[in-house]
């Protein structure tokens, strides 16, 4: 048993070696994760995958008794991870930019900052980096819990072959950031979103201030940096990259705001136990046809946790539809659910199977 510390001197040598074994610790993990790599090249098997590792470090931060929280605990198995990886088959992401965007917080959350994060200018140009192999995943928002579905995003699974290997649930808090006082702001940046969902805090606590629609909430920030009298709705992240200060902190209406960001990719992950499964279809422009696809789901007693109609690209009348359910296409009632809709529809994908995940800051 160690000998406890007595004095401020004895606590500063435990930590110091403390450090050092959680170095050792760091390293062996990585030199355990190139083995297992090397060992699946040798034998055929499958590699360690990326999109699932997310799970596994899930299930490690939930072992803590802390006091460290589940946010410092995640970053640093994470970036563990990432480092890892980054020794044998370094991985190139690419997401909605620019940096400092919230989309770029999600592709942090789920690769770490030793991934390849490439920033790309829309979401189609996320989805063809990844359809055309430039890319190994992609992050993409799909959903606000304020603002509902991201119209480009359904728009683009309907157009390329691309997957969805995992999730990431991001709770996003806006924060009005500046170099002035807030008396002193004149107008207010954002993205049309951000501004959106900050809409009654602004009317009450900035009613003469002008909002002006910017890209992306880190354009927004360097706006405010540079301009006199302006300030912009962005993370805390955004503001340090622009040296601005924080005027109001979590200045969003709805302390609910989650943004569910998708990660594409083309191969799939392994069952986790905890899955949902997303699928899109198009049925015939008939009366009943909805009734009877909504019908599958209720006899094989599936549980939805997403619907979503969006018309069909090059059709006035048309629509597709997104659905998520839980549970996962290899089980039973899936498979019966699958096999039932495929005689219903006249266009059926499954977009993807993946683990069940929380919303993290």
């Amino acid at each position: 048993m160690a000998k406890r510390p007595s004095n401020r001197r004895d606590i500063q040598k435990q930590i110091g070696r403390l450090d050092r074994e959680l170095v050792k610790l760091a390293n062996e993990r990585a030199r355990l994760f190139v083995k297992a790599d090397e060992q699946s090249k040798s034998d055929g098997s499958a590699a360690a995958d990326a999109a699932s590792e997310h799970a596994t470090l899930q299930d490690a931060v939930a072992t803590s008794k802390g006091p460290l929280g589940e946010q410092s605990l995640r970053a640093i198995l994470r970036e563990v991870a990432s480092g890892s990886r980054a020794l044998t088959r370094p991985l190139r992401v690419a997401y909605l930019g620019p940096e400092h965007s919230y989309s770029h917080q999600a592709t942090i959350e789920r690769f770490g900052q030793s991934a390849e994060l490439v920033p790309v200018a829309n979401i189609a140009a996320v989805f063809e980096e990844v359809n055309r192999r430039q890319a190994d995943f992609g992050v993409v928002p799909i959903e606000n819990s304020t603002d509902g579905r991201v119209v480009d995003t359904l728009d683009m699974f309907a157009r390329l072959p691309v997957h969805i290997c995992g999730e990431v649930q991001l709770r996003i808090h806006h924060n009005l950031l500046g170099k002035c006082s807030r008396g002193e702001v004149r107008e207010v940046y954002s993205k049309p979103q951000a501004l959106s969902q900050c809409r009654d805090w602004l009317a009450r606590h900035l009613p003469h201030a002008r909002t002006v629609e910017a890209r992306s909430t880190s354009a927004a920030a360097q706006t405010a940096a540079e301009k006199p009298g302006t300030a912009a709705v962005a993370s805390l992240q955004a503001g340090v990259q622009f040296g601005l200060d924080v005027l109001a902190a979590d200045i969003e209406d709805s302390k609910n705001n989650v943004t569910r960001f998708a990660v594409i990719g083309h191969e799939p992950p392994p069952r986790s136990g905890n899955d949902k499964t997303s699928l899109m279809f198009e049925i015939r422009h008939e009366p009943g046809s909805l009734a009877d696809v909504m019908g599958v789901f209720k006899r094989n007693r599936l549980n939805l946790t997403w619907i979503e109609s969006f018309p069909l690209p090059d059709s006035k009348s048309e629509y597709l539809f997104f659905v998520e359910l839980e549970g996962h296409a290899d089980d039973l009632r899936v498979r019966r659910a699958l096999e039932a809709l495929g005689r219903k529809t006249t266009r059926l994908e499954v977009l993807g199977c993946y683990a069940r995940t929380q919303p993290v800051d």
